[in-house]
């Protein structure tokens, strides 16, 4: 329940005042704060949502930071809602850049406890209110000017400044912005090795010119007049034809042929001869 080194001003307001006296004294509302120097006094508390008393601490009578609750000693001092809008203040403040083009609002602020020095703004694009907003650091050394109301800077952009916190649309355009740069610095890489590798030859000049080239890696030579010519390179030797010595083979011969034996006359038991009349 110590106090920290730093603090932001948010946190302190949004949490419950508890006096010595285990009183509670509302919630914080509002910042007492010295603009010219940049430097926080006190922040004024709310003890009832329809009084109009308000309760001013200073920052030396904090003692003691809970999870929803702060602790402070001795007694506040009383006013009312209408004097506490005349002090001066920069949160909730526009943001102007260069040629007075509007970047933003002052949304809250980080204070060192000890001697109550802000040590920068926190900058916000939209209404601060909204939650996962974007908050960028603006340092007091930034400021050229202020009014009520209003900051002056020579800011172009926010992008000038350091981001504190990064919504999830801020992280993605930051990391789509990277891969970008990273994807074009490959492309410029791989196109400056593809064009060195076009420009050399693959093999040296002296190299490719007395390099042998075998005779049976060129075209092989056709007899153009005989489409069912066997291929054949020049210079190979004719292969002898497996066919050459085989033996002739015989052409078959037909066997001899047997005349009938002579036909016998079945009436007389003897051979036929000429004209005889088997009937005589």
């Amino acid at each position: 329940m110590g106090l920290p080194d730093q603090l932001l001003l948010s946190d302190l307001l949004r949490r419950q005042v508890r006096c010595d006296q285990g009183l509670e004294r509302g919630a914080g509302v509002l910042a007492w704060m010295h603009p010219p120097v940049h430097r926080l006094l006190g922040w004024a508390s709310r003890p009832s949502a329809f009084a109009q008393k308000r309760l001013v601490w200073r920052l030396d009578q904090l003692r003691g930071l809970g999870e929803q609750e702060v602790f402070v000693k001795g007694e506040p001092a009383e006013t009312d809602a209408a004097t506490l809008e005349r002090l001066p203040t920069l949160i909730d403040a526009a943001l102007t850049g260069a040629d007075d083009v509007p970047l933003g609002l002052v949304a809250d602020a980080a204070v060192e406890l000890r001697s109550g020095r802000i040590l920068h703004y926190l900058v916000a694009r939209s209404d601060p209110r909204l939650p996962g907003t974007s908050r960028w650091r603006l340092s007091p050394d930034r400021i050229v000017d202020q009014q009520p109301g209003r900051v002056f800077t020579a800011l172009r952009g926010l992008d000038d400044l350091p981001v504190a916190r990064a919504s999830v649309r801020q992280q993605l355009l930051r990391r789509s912005r990277r891969w970008k740069e990273q994807v074009q610095e490959v492309g410029g890489r791989v196109e400056e090795r593809l064009e060195g590798w076009l420009e050399e030859p693959p093999w040296p000049e002296a190299f490719r010119e007395e390099m042998p080239w075998p005779e049976r890696d060129r075209e092989p030579a056709r007899d153009p007049r005989d489409p069912y010519a066997e291929e054949r390179h020049p210079g190979e030797p004719d292969e002898p034809d497996p066919l050459e010595d085989w033996p002739e083979e015989e052409e078959p011969r037909e066997p001899p042929r047997e005349e009938p034996p002579p036909r016998r006359d079945r009436y007389r038991g003897r051979e036929p001869h000429g004209d005889d009349d088997p009937w005589i």
